[in-house]
């Protein structure tokens, strides 16, 4: 028995109906995705959520309908509310589903300077309500879903609104519409991160392998299960775990049936695929082009390096962080949300010329930081960086 009231929409003429019902209905559209991480190797919505005043909330089973346009038809003029979208929107997007605009209660609680900003503790602090968080890791793939966790996704959504008009008059309160409105927009906006051009080397425990030969084999069999995990649509640390792969290579079996003596080599496909891992850690070791032992890459040093490699940026990161941090408790917000730690330590290292506010602000504006950011902190970091050199007895910046 369930005490939310909530429509599971799995077939086309409920589809249809719910449409027509949430089209006619008043005010911003509250959306909620559920995924199956870390059980399905895409990251699809098996379930989408949706309430809007006059209408209700309706559950849907993309996979069970298939063209999800109508939806899109029905709230794609009105703005969408979301709790922490970053995570949403590429899966709602693979369905045709694009909101016009966003207001995002997980963000906006940061910027308000929230303490917790996880969707449970902004319901409570705004509306007083207690939600049970029981089934956000939950395989939804899964089929039937138990009514528990239908009511759970439901209340992911009912109360969405209310959480919206609440933050909207704290940020009113606090004068940051407008910064509220240049971050929503920047989310909704962000491009998509560009595929890691050596994504293998995020094996979990391949610090652990030796030799560019070894590292030949790891790609070749994280290459192999990618495919297979792919294939299968299921997650590919449920087929073999990491430290699995990374135990086959570094036990360097000579034969299938050394590999599947390896104790650690574990996992549901381990022997089931035996021929797959073994035609694998062939194909690694046969193969000439070598892996570098390190990746490369433009990332920066990190910064506790950064007074024998460039003692100059290394006074201005030390001279500039101390004031964003201030200028973050000012306005009640976590530093990151003022400015990313990333961008300052780039304007740091490689500041344009000449510094001042507006070059600092070019600077930041051509890493991504919106205008009221720029506004807030590109003053502030021009001084710092000048007091920095000043503060040094202009002494010559190191090479780079």
């Amino acid at each position: 028995m369930h005490v939310t009231d909530y429509t599971v929409i799995a077939d086309r003429e409920g589809f249809v109906a719910a449409c027509a019902a949430l089209a006619a209905g008043t005010g911003p559209a509250a959306v909620d995705v559920e995924r199956a991480s870390g059980f399905r190797y895409s990251q699809r919505a098996y379930l989408i959520q949706v309430f809007r005043r006059g209408a209700g909330v309706f559950l849907f089973d993309p996979p069970a309908i298939g063209d999800m346009s109508a939806l899109q038809d029905a709230i794609g003029g009105v703005e969408w509310v979301l709790h922490a979208a970053s995570q949403d929107l590429p899966s709602l997007r693979e369905d045709g589903l694009v909101p016009p605009s966003i207001f995002d209660t997980e963000l906006g609680a940061r910027l308000l300077g929230h303490e917790k900003v996880g969707l449970g503790a902004v319901v409570e602090d705004t509306l007083g309500i207690t939600l049970a968080k029981a089934h956000s890791a939950a395989d939804w793939s899964t089929r039937p879903l138990p009514p528990s966790w239908l009511e759970y996704a439901a209340l992911d959504v009912l109360h969405l609104i209310d959480v919206r008009d609440v933050l909207e008059e704290e940020l009113v309160e606090q004068d940051k519409t407008e910064i509220a409105a240049q971050e929503f927009d920047a989310v909704l906006n962000r491009p998509p991160k560009p595929p890691r051009e050596e994504p293998w080397r995020r094996l979990s425990g391949l610090h652990t392998v030796r030799g560019r030969r070894a590292l030949a084999v790891a790609r070749a069999l994280w290459t192999a299960r990618e495919e297979f995990a792919k294939e299968q649509d299921v997650s590919p640390g449920r087929l073999v775990p990491d430290r699995s792969l990374v135990a086959a290579v570094i036990a360097d079996p000579a034969t299938k049936q050394d590999l599947a003596r390896v104790k650690e080599f574990t996992g549901r496909a381990s022997r089931s695929q035996l021929d797959r891992w073994w035609a694998a850690m062939e194909a690694g070791r046969a193969d000439q082009t070598l892996p570098l032992e390190r990746a490369p890459g433009d990332g920066l040093p990190p910064p506790r390096a950064w007074s024998d490699r460039n003692p100059a940026a290394d006074a201005r990161l030390k001279a500039a962080r101390p004031r964003i941090e201030q200028i973050a408790l000012d306005l009640r917000m976590p530093t990151e949300n003022l400015l990313t730690p990333d961008t300052l330590r780039r304007v740091a290292w490689a500041p344009p010329e000449p510094i001042d506010a507006d070059a600092i602000g070019g600077a930041l504006g051509e890493l991504g930081a919106r205008p009221w950011q720029i506004a807030q902190t590109a003053p502030v970091i021009a001084q710092a960086f000048v007091d920095s050199v000043q503060d040094a007895g202009d002494a010559p910046e190191a090479a780079s």
